[in-house]
This record gives structure tokens, sequence and C-alpha cells, in this order.
């Protein structure tokens, strides 16, 4: 395989609590056809037999639609599956680890909050995009560190590497967010909780679009 790049655009996410292991292919098939360029497989609860098992499931999902798998949180499943990267949290191993064992060619992401200083010593360190946010305010994580929408813009400027927002992201400012720096959105309840996901993806990619065309 050739070095991979991450596409700008529509970056899904999925979510056990809504997207069901039953169901789990057809969703993940549903938004890669909506235009979903890249999709992270995101579990923090099941069982290690349980979360290659449904790693399969969307990675086999991506590979059949032409979008790219990556795998949270856990480069050895990754590189077992043979994804196309691993996305890191504040928790998770470091970038040199990962980067042994997926090799040079495969993403690296990581996680950087609010929080620039972090998100230039990843790049540094040899990670290929950097996730930033909450830009918004989250359902999924309510808690979460808010990050100006002023911050994409700066990263975008200043770092080597894609940025890519994260954080209440829906149909409704995805325009903005793509139009204030962020190279990519990364999406999960806006999408999976739709019970037509191929639909809420179309509408989340025009948008993308849009926000492409108001930079200037």
């Amino acid at each position: 395989m050739g070095r991979v790049t991450l596409p700008p655009g529509l970056y899904a996410i999925t979510d056990p609590e809504l997207v069901p292991e039953a169901v789990l292919g057809q969703a993940v098939a549903a938004v890669v056809a909506g235009g979903a360029r890249v999709v992270q497989y995101r579990d923090k609860t099941a069982d290690a037999d349980t979360r290659r098992r449904r790693a399969g499931l969307v990675l086999a999902a991506c590979r059949a639609g032409g979008a790219l798998c990556i795998i949270n949180d856990d480069p050895v499943l990754a590189a077992a599956l043979g994804a196309d990267g691993v996305h890191l949290g504040r928790d998770d191993d470091d970038i040199e680890s990962a980067r042994q064992l997926l090799g040079p060619e495969r993403l690296i992401g990581l996680s950087c909050y609010n929080e620039p200083a972090r998100a230039h010593a990843a790049a540094a360190a040899g990670a290929d995009y950097v996730g930033v946010g909450s830009v918004w305010p989250s359902d999924t994580k309510p808690g979460a560190v808010r990050a100006p929408l002023t911050l994409l813009g700066e990263l975008a400027a200043t770092l080597p590497v894609p940025v890519v927002a994260i954080g209440g992201i829906n149909r409704d400012n995805a325009a903005a967010t793509i139009a204030a720096g962020a190279h990519a959105v990364a999406v999960i309840r806006d999408l999976f909780a739709d019970p037509d996901p191929r639909s809420a993806a179309q509408v989340l990619s025009a948008a993308c679009e849009r926000g492409r065309a108001q930079i200037k």
C-alpha cells in the first residue's frame, strides 16, 4: 500500500450505543455511500474479541465503499486488521510506539483538545493529523473542554498536518467549522442517530463543500 493521506470533508465516528452490531456494517456502508471519506471505529466498553469482530465489520464496509478505516485507541488492533490508521487520545500509546506497529504509511491521529502546544508537539512527533475540540457543545461528551473556532484557523495556518474538528458538529454548523480552518469534521450523533444515515451524510458532505468554498 502507498502512504495514506487524510481526505478532507466528513469523518464519521461510530458509537455502539447508537449503532448495535447487528446493523453496524450496514450503517457504515450508508454513511460512506453518503460521502463520508473516513470512518473511525470507536468502542470504549466492549471486550477485545467483540471489538475485533466489530472493527472487522467497519473495515469491510469502508473497503467496499472506498473510505478509510481508522481504529480508535488500539494500534495493535489496527495493525492486526490492516486498517488505514489509528487515533490516539490523552491516555493511549504514544506516537512512536504506534508508528512502530503501523509502519510509515498508515495514519496516526492524536486528540489535542484545546491545546496548541500539544498539537505542535504531536506534529513534530510524527502524527499525520490532529483532532481539536470540542468546537461546539457535545451531547456525546457534555463535559469536554471547549476549543474556540478561531483555534482551528490558527492551527491550520501553523501546522504541517491537517486539523480535524470534533464535538457537537452537525448539519447546521459543519460549513462554518470547515470555513474556520478544519480540514475535516468528525461527526457521531448527527450521522448515526439519524434513521437515514446516508441522507445525513449527504447533507453533511455538502455542508463541508460549502465551507471549503467560503475559505478565502
